[in-house]
């Protein structure tokens, strides 16, 4: 199989992209990795008062304490990987672009989460606003592979599904991620019903496992609290995956 010049250097593209912006992530998930009720964060651990692009965007925690000056890593190459696999998937179609805007503010939600337990509505909300415009925008272009009516559609629907299973166990699924599941669903719906369940489905599997795991290997009760948000991250990143893939073998 002849490889395309031009989908490597989509991918070369996200990749870079990918790893910049999660590299300006730990600053933010710092600032904003608090219990609920307490003020975000303005300074690092060692005191020092968080400054630069609002104190939010930095390639460290604070550039004066060695202890927080090598955290970029992980998120770098998370977000990189990330964007390159739905460069990869998705190919030169206007939906791209939105799905690369997207990632890095997933990537923070969900080191905010596993960090504190807490997905912040500074975050979800204005989310939940910017998915179903931004693919507006992207149905505006010829070249789109997607459904804007049923991404609009879907965002509504997941997030009720999440709001029901709040209602019957409360301690076991946070509103944090029933607000998360707005802005998830529709990404996922732009792709059809399938994908959207496909999408929900594997997050659910992915945090199952995790559970499971967590029992095997802390002996952890069945009711344990877990961060519900990476796992719906990852189950949307994996829908987004199989939908770009489908649409592009058509």
């Amino acid at each position: 199989m002849t490889e395309d010049p031009g989908l490597v250097s989509l991918i070369a593209v996200a990749l870079v992209w990918g790893a910049a912006a999660g590299a300006l992530l730990p600053r933010a998930v710092h600032r904003l990795a608090v219990e609920p009720g307490e003020p975000w964060r303005a300074a690092c651990p060692g005191g020092h008062p968080l400054a630069g692009a609002g104190g939010w965007i930095g390639w460290t925690v604070c550039g004066r304490c060695p202890r927080t000056g090598g955290r970029a890593a992980v998120p770098a190459a998370v977000t990189a990987l990330a964007c390159g696999a739905l460069a990869a998937a998705t190919g030169a179609r206007p939906e791209l672009a939105v799905w690369l805007l997207l990632a890095p503010f997933a990537a923070l939600l969900a080191a905010v989460d596993l960090a504190v337990r807490r997905l912040p509505d500074q975050l979800t909300l204005p989310l939940a606003a910017a998915t179903p415009l931004l693919l507006g925008a992207a149905a505006l272009v010829p070249a789109h592979s997607g459904s804007w009516p049923t991404a609009l559609l879907g965002g509504p629907a997941l997030g009720a599904c999440y709001f029901v299973l709040f209602l019957i166990n409360p301690n076991g699924l946070g509103f944090g991620d029933v607000k998360l599941a707005l802005p998830l669903g529709c990404a996922l719906g732009w792709y059809g019903w399938p994908v959207l369940l496909a999408g929900a489905f594997a997050g659910f599997l992915f945090g199952a496992v995790y559970g499971v795991g967590l029992m095997v290997l802390t002996r952890a009760g069945r009711k344990a609290a877990i961060p519900f948000g990476p796992f719906m991250i990852a189950g949307t990143l994996a829908g987004l995956l199989v939908g770009g893939l489908s649409a592009s073998g058509q």
